[in-house]
């Protein structure tokens, strides 16, 4: 089977992530290439021996605006006649379009004969553009993949009708292996393990939706009541243009400003973008997720296979992940008292965050494997490809 991807994006964040974990478990009767603008996504996709092909990518928001929406349309346009001339040069037999922008492109590309995918990762704000997006890509699509059921939602709400079938996000459970790695010695190299500290972490993008102030503001309370916690923000802004839906750069400012006015600048560290991530998740002793919603929630299922507790917002995706007071807690976003006492009862029972990670490491065990969502994927190739027959 001759699969082309297409990322609009070169910048690697979580749908990314996703992608690399799949391109990376296909089996050998799969023959990938990736379509992709230059940056960091095709250059870790070439390392790795997968071959890639340039297209024009776009950082338009999906709302309309004067000056973006039609820059937007040209750039999404002239990737589509770089799609369709990519599959006709690979003799694609799969189109898949792994965002809802590149579904876009995907429904714009001419590519007789090919079955196109579109794999919707994110929740647009609601509204008549949203609404005539999802229209056109369950119009156009030959099948769906949703990585929830939250997010499938989105896309039946506008569309009744699409084709859309939910595939979890996976974990590779040899790279998130607590067993692998030594807690201890990360914990100490952090500067948290002789002193006792409950350590917390956030891993995302730094971006308003992402909740990190939540999490700092929480901190903040938790250190009045005594309890001595410390806060890994990992992960950077990773979209500055200006035509992106939040201004990222001036949140991460703000963020700045909120841990010193809070009184807790020294008991935050930034930790930016780094390749550690197991290492990290392990040394933690809760991992919050404190975004407005989330579509699924990869961090989630991460710190699940590493036996790391994990208290998220119960908005989207993270529902369908793990059962409250089971292998975590969900909680309402942008309430940091609620999510400062929930966090302060599990400091005060080290057995309970314990039994809360085993239960969650067995979960990711039952559901959310690299193979199974491989698989997955592959029959819904398989029912797209015979209704273009």
């Amino acid at each position: 089977m001759r699969a082309l991807y297409v990322s609009h994006t070169a910048q690697v964040s979580g749908g990314e992530r996703s992608l690399l974990d799949l391109l990376g478990a296909l089996p050998a009767s799969v023959q990938p290439l990736l379509a992709t603008p230059s940056g960091p996504l095709r250059e870790i996709v070439e390392q790795r021996g997968i071959p890639t092909t340039p297209i024009t990518g776009t950082a338009g928001s999906l709302r309309a605006h004067p000056l973006h929406t039609p820059l937007a349309v040209g750039q999404l346009a002239l990737s589509a006649a770089q799609l369709s001339r990519a599959a006709r040069g690979h003799r694609a037999e799969i189109l898949h379009a792994n965002s809802i922008r590149a579904g876009i492109v995907l429904a714009l590309t001419r590519a007789p004969g090919a079955a196109k995918v579109v794999h919707i990762r994110d929740c647009l704000p609601a509204g008549a553009l949203t609404s005539a997006t999802m229209r056109l890509i369950a119009a156009t699509a030959d099948a769906v993949i949703a990585n929830s059921r939250y997010t499938a939602g989105t896309l039946t709400a506008a569309a009744p009708a699409a084709r859309v079938e939910v595939v979890y996000n996976a974990v590779d459970l040899n790279r998130f292996d607590p067993q692998s790695i030594d807690r201890a010695a990360v914990r100490e190299r952090l500067g948290a393990g002789a002193q006792g500290r409950l350590l917390l972490g956030v891993v995302a993008q730094l971006s308003p939706w992402k909740g990190q102030d939540t999490a700092i503001e929480a901190l903040a309370l938790l250190r009045e009541q005594g309890v001595d916690a410390h806060l890994l923000l990992i992960g950077s802004a990773k979209f500055l243009a200006r035509a992106t839906r939040f201004d990222n750069d001036t949140y991460v400012r703000d963020l700045h400003a909120l841990a010193r006015s809070a009184g807790v600048g020294e008991h935050v560290s930034w930790l930016g973008e780094r390749e550690d991530i197991p290492e990290l998740v392990r040394a933690l002793d809760v991992l919050l997720l404190p975004s407005w919603e989330e579509p699924f929630g990869r961090a989630v299922i991460e710190a699940m296979a590493l036996e790391v507790p994990v208290i998220a917002t119960n908005v989207g995706g993270p529902a369908e992940i793990l059962t409250d007071g089971l292998e975590g807690l969900l909680l309402p976003p942008r309430q940091a008292p609620v999510w400062a006492q929930a966090i302060g009862a599990l400091a005060e029972y080290p057995e309970r965050r314990a039994a809360m990670g085993r239960a969650g490491r067995e979960r990711v065990q039952r559901g959310f494997t690299l193979a199974d969502h491989v698989d997955a994927v592959l029959d819904v190739y398989g029912r797209a490809s015979r209704r273009v027959r």
